[in-house]
């Protein structure tokens, strides 16, 4: 079984990676056409469904695709047991910082490597996390569950003065426990038995290779610092990088099998759910006729946002500088709002470089539940990407103390 798990993997990322969006009829507006370079093999498409946990789901699909990479078997591995516990580290922060800390769904990619540090891993199988009548996540009611308890607890302690009760622990983990599952302390996995640490230790692949990086201004480059961002309840730190040598090391992942988690901000007028893509667009005035300017220049912004926004046919991005980053990411246009995963290249029919991503929105259409980002878009609205150090450049490794 797990051969010809492996054998259709790797069939599909043949096929992929040769896949060419068809041409249009004539009466079709041109729209884009991708043809994929370079696609590495993944473990397939998940869901998050109603829960704001793209974080676990983008972060385990890229050691799940670690793992394929290493010569290990194809995995599924459980999204709701990092979840899980990642709400339980949450509160004990929340509390000790008297509420004043983001508790919400949100994380990040270390929140995953960490977890697995600290609480080990179950295939999904094991614990699928889902103990409250739906096939797939739905925190519509959990997380103000787990909220206002957590809040009627500061409160408590704020009225009456006296110690948190030994108690407020057990009640959130029997609330864990409800929505999530009973956790188990070993379990039987394809004829042996495991522990959750256990089995994390059996995977080929090893945590502490894993580093985060991002690029911005103010904090000096070659260091970490922890990026000042919601969702970062760990404090967690990333190393920091120009850049051109960001995309560099994007680059240099790519072109050596190793896929990357990318948290990235899809509140972008030029990220289209219906059209699976995200872009920079920009007028190319500079090949406009004289009416043609003329008439540009008429327009009012509405309308000249409609008409750079159309998703018609490829055309001119705009040219993404560390400053337009720094300045994105200082006056909240750039924010912290989805983690998927970058798996491979790939061009459009006039020639422009892309990215392939792979989501966790379910496998829709147009490209059963992958997207493509120009590269103006990934090096504007980078947040940060986890990657292998394995991965990164010699010399930029070198620069940042790695080895």
């Amino acid at each position: 079984m797990k051969n010809l798990l492996l054998t259709l993997l790797a069939l599909g990322a043949t096929l992929a990676a040769g896949a060419e969006t068809p041409e249009p009829t004539a009466s079709e507006p041109e729209g884009y056409r991708f043809t994929d370079i370079e696609v590495i093999e993944t473990t397939p498409v998940k869901d998050q469904s109603r829960s704001g946990t793209c974080w676990c789901y983008s972060t385990l699909s890229f050691l799940e695709s670690e793992i394929l990479k290493a010569g290990g078997a194809p995995i599924h591995l459980s999204e709701m047991w990092i979840v899980r516990h990642s709400f339980m580290d949450k509160a004990e922060k929340y509390i000790r910082m008297h509420g004043k800390i983001n508790f919400a769904e949100g994380g990040a990619s270390h929140d995953v490597t960490e977890g697995i540090k600290a609480h080990g891993i179950v295939p999904f199988e094991v614990y699928e996390g889902f103990n409250y009548g739906t096939e797939k996540a739905d925190f519509h009611e959990l997380t103000p569950v787990l909220t206002t308890y957590l809040d009627a607890v500061l409160a408590a302690n704020a009225k009456s003065g006296k110690p948190l009760s030994t108690a407020w622990k057990r009640g959130f983990e029997a609330l864990l426990d409800a929505y999530f599952g009973e956790r188990p302390e070993t379990f039987v996995y394809e004829g042996r038995e495991y522990t959750p640490q256990s089995f994390a230790a059996s995977l080929p692949i090893d945590m502490e290779d894993y580093v985060d990086i991002t690029s911005f201004t103010h904090h000096p480059f070659y260091t970490k610092f922890v990026l000042e961002i919601p969702d970062n309840w760990m404090w967690g730190a990333s190393y920091n990088l120009p850049l051109d040598e960001l995309m560099a090391s994007i680059d240099h992942a790519l072109a050596n099998g190793y896929t990357v988690a990318w948290g990235t901000d899809v509140s972008e007028k030029g990220f289209s759910r219906t059209k699976a893509i995200g872009i920079v667009p920009e007028a190319d005035t500079e090949s406009m006729s004289g009416t043609e300017a003329e008439r540009w220049g008429k327009l009012t912004e509405r309308e000249r946002e409609a008409a750079l926004y159309k998703f018609d046919k490829p055309g001119k991005e705009r040219t993404i500088t560390q400053q337009m980053r720094q300045e994105a990411f200082d006056n909240f246009e750039t924010t912290d709002d989805h983690g998927m995963v970058i798996v491979g290249t790939a061009k459009d029919q006039a020639g422009n470089d892309y990215f392939k991503v792979l989501n966790s929105w379910n496998d829709l259409p147009p490209y059963g539940g992958h997207w493509y980002f120009s590269r103006p878009f990934v090096a504007y609205k980078t947040t940060s990407v986890m990657l292998n150090k394995h991965a990164l450049p010699k010399e930029i490794a070198k620069k940042l103390g790695l080895k």
